[in-house]
């Protein structure tokens, strides 16, 4: 959430640099300047009716002192008009603060200068791209071929028990779900990133916190009977840890990482582009979360980018890091590196990790900060990535690794895995 002092000092920066995400912010922006100006005229006149309160009470007993009973009741009269004034103004409060806060969720977070401009996906930036084109054997088929074929997920068998977009993965193809998971995380805690296990289920407070409510509410799952969300991602639960914290100024850098099921509804999402293991309503993914100073966030960025494309490397996998475009950023994110793998029999490149900086976006909402060196409260800078997301690694991982009736097992997986090959 943008801070106030910012939409005050410089609402015509805030309105520019929304833009680039292709967001109108001049008439939200307006109208929470608006708001805000009336709060703090009700503040104002407010405090005046406090004072005079306060005087008249004093008054009341030195009339009373003094004998002067008529005047100390006129005088409690006026005191009384003067708390119902109060009242009023609180009433009027209240509600200027509710409209001043729905606002206030409506706007994005700014995009950093580095982000490009554009409105879509087209319009991203290859920053880089790495490993090796895989050479398939005649005949290549796609990952929910080979699955069917080595019998390792089960995608009607997911619809039976659920629905679409949940599959069950079988014999070897659980167990490589299983040694990606392990091998991500250690991997990550190998980084110095602290290992947590989550709960999967967070109350609405966690879910505004990181942003998730109210903006994307329509695409998670809801448990009606508890008032809960299943979690679209660890990033949800493993920041707001934070919540309402305030760390000191020795306590950084604060490194996270955390394995969780993830559940997202995808409500829109068909066609081609979305079978097998492309897009589901449930999959794994490791994630990594860090808390920074300010002045050091997009140095841990660089950091956390590193870290995962080091990951991508062992797997031995062709892949790409793009900077995402205004247009396809997320709405909380400052600026986000999207990794994708490049899938040979399907032509097509997979993404399986964003890495973000949020900046103060997410700290403001979760109410996270610190004393800084001089005792100063400072809003504190998040940062997550996925460490990765298995769906997409998975197929990746078949499709290119497929030989001439078997699939190849990556050599730093199989410590893991326990086989070298599937068929």
């Amino acid at each position: 959430m943008l801070t106030l002092k910012m939409l005050r000092d410089n609402p015509e920066f805030v309105i520019e640099r929304l833009a680039v995400k292709n967001f109108d912010a001049r008439a939200i922006v307006e109208n929470i300047i608006r708001l805000d100006t009336s709060r703090r005229a009700l503040q104002t006149e407010s405090d005046a009716l406090l004072s005079q309160q306060k005087q008249k009470a004093a008054l009341i007993g030195s009339l009373m002192k003094a004998g002067k009973r008529e005047e100390a009741e006129a005088a409690k009269q006026e005191v009384a008009a003067l708390k119902a004034r109060s009242n009023e103004l609180l009433a009027t409060a209240e509600q200027n603060n509710k409209e001043l806060q729905d606002q206030l969720v409506l706007l994005p977070n700014l995009p950093c200068a580095d982000v490009p401009a554009g409105k879509g996906a087209e319009d991203n930036v290859v920053v880089r791209m790495g490993g090796e084109e895989p050479c398939l054997p005649e005949g290549a088929l796609p990952h929910w071929e080979l699955a069917k074929k080595f019998d390792i997920i089960d995608f009607d068998l997911g619809v039976k028990l659920t629905g679409a977009g949940f599959p069950v993965y079988k014999g070897k193809g659980a167990r490589l779900q299983r040694a990606l998971i392990n091998f991500f995380l250690d991997r990550n805690t190998a980084a110095g990133y602290k290992e947590v296990e989550p709960p999967v289920l967070v109350n609405a407070a966690s879910g505004f916190g990181t942003g998730q409510l109210p903006d994307k509410e329509a695409q998670m799952y809801y448990v009606g009977l508890d008032d809960f969300y299943l979690v679209p991602t660890a990033e949800v639960p493993v920041t707001n840890i934070y919540r309402d914290e305030i760390l000191s100024d020795g306590d950084f850098p604060q490194k996270l990482t955390a394995y969780t099921p993830c559940f997202r509804r995808e409500a829109g999402s068909s066609g081609k582009d979305v079978r097998g293991l492309n897009r589901l309503h449930q999959f794994d993914k490791v994630e990594i979360v860090r808390v920074e100073k300010p002045q050091d966030s997009y140095a841990a960025l660089d950091e956390m980018i590193a870290h995962v494309e080091g990951i991508v490397k062992d797997l031995g996998l062709r892949y790409r890091i793009l900077r995402l475009c205004g247009g396809d950023m997320s709405f909380t994110s400052a600026i986000t590196y999207d990794f994708e793998l490049w899938s040979a029999a399907q032509g097509r490149w997979l993404e399986i990790s964003s890495v973000s900086n949020f900046e103060s976006y997410q700290a403001n909402r979760l109410h996270l900060r610190y004393r800084d060196e001089n005792g100063k409260m400072q809003l504190c800078h998040t940062l997550n990535g996925s460490s990765l997301a298995l769906p997409r690694v998975v197929a990746a991982l078949l499709e290119d690794n497929q030989k001439d009736g078997y699939i190849e097992i990556p050599a730093v997986l199989r410590p893991y895995t326990g086989f070298d090959r599937i068929g």
